[in-house]
């Protein structure tokens, strides 16, 4: 690479999908932490990211769980919100006209209680203006029957065969670090059609209110995100790389380039930041900085030759 030249971000995340889902960088909000992008774009600039993720839409508006719903724990924090909304037409009347100003892919995030419902919030999406790609929530840990999806190869396997069946979009199953062995996950999806993966969502906790003596959660338990689970999702990406031939997209823990690139090299194409936003709405910016800044460094011409990089002695 000729040393001043700009090495290139881009990414592909659905190369089996005929129009794709390209990104001019990997970097992307997490679905949950930056609402549905109206108020996010007021404080940092969107357009600068790879795409933006929403927070997860449900067929029928949701108010959430009792408070208090989210607390600081060392190097993290548990929150159960339980995915508040508008309902999908909510979402459609009020959140959908502000995405084509945003200059970037908009990917939706959707979760449904049954594959029925899973299927009609695809196919309300498909051919909405601005509208890139589907995320489903298959593994939210703070709702009722949150997670059967992502543990249960089955039902995922359904689920994610009614959503592909559905629309055009392109769709990314975002599964659940809540398991013994995401691998056998993974490989359901793919085969399903899911056109990438999201690894991973948080992981289930809880606080003690040692002053109440009970949980400090108004749910009880909760989803714990945070530099804590950094390691838990490097590794569950690392593992499950070798196993499909779709993109992955590694979410966790990130607070800066470093931490992105810790999962890139695991195999990852492209990465979200969530808790970090509430702290610093800018980081996805400079995480795309110092991307940038590392493959000049290191002479490397693209960022895709640095995914998966960490097995090239194993594999």
């Amino acid at each position: 690479m000729v040393a001043d030249s700009v090495p290139s971000l881009s990414v592909n995340l659905a190369p089996n999908y005929e129009s794709g889902l390209l990104l001019t960088n990997p970097v992307m909000t997490a679905s949950g932490t930056s609402g549905f992008g109206e108020d996010f774009s007021k404080i940092t600039d969107v357009s600068g990211l790879g795409a933006f993720v929403t927070k997860t839409v449900t067929p029928k508006k949701r108010s959430g769980n009792p408070t208090p719903r989210t607390v600081e724990t060392p190097s993290g924090m548990i929150n159960s919100i339980g995915l508040p909304n508008p309902g999908i037409q909510g979402l459609l009347d009020q959140e959908a006209p502000h995405w084509e100003s945003f200059g970037i892919p908009v990917i939706v995030s959707i979760s449904g209680y049954s594959v029925d419902e899973f299927r009609y919030l695809a196919s309300c999406l498909d051919g909405i203006e601005g509208v890139a790609g589907l995320e489903a929530n298959f593994s939210c840990p703070n709702v009722d029957k949150g997670m059967e999806f992502a543990t249960q190869a089955d039902l995922l396997s359904e689920a994610t065969t009614a959503i592909v069946e559905s629309t055009s979009l392109p769709l990314i199953a975002k599964l659940s670090p809540n398991v013994t062995d995401m691998r056998p996950i993974a490989v359901a999806a793919q085969e399903a059609g899911a056109a990438a993966l999201t690894i991973m969502n948080t992981i289930v906790g809880m606080k003690i209110d040692v002053i109440r003596r009970r949980p400090f959660i108004g749910g009880v338990t909760g989803g714990l995100s945070g530099p804590a689970i950094r390691p838990i999702g490097v590794r569950f990406v690392y593992q499950v790389y070798p196993e499909i031939d779709i993109p992955i997209v590694g979410a966790g823990g990130i607070r800066d380039s470093s931490d992105a690139l810790e999962y890139i090299m695991a195999g990852a194409s492209g990465i979200q930041v969530g808790t970090n936003n509430f702290v610093h709405p800018d980081t996805g910016l400079s995480i795309v900085a110092g991307l940038e800044k590392f493959l000049k460094s290191e002479e490397v011409s693209s960022v895709q030759e640095v995914v998966g990089i960490a097995h090239a002695e194993q594999y």
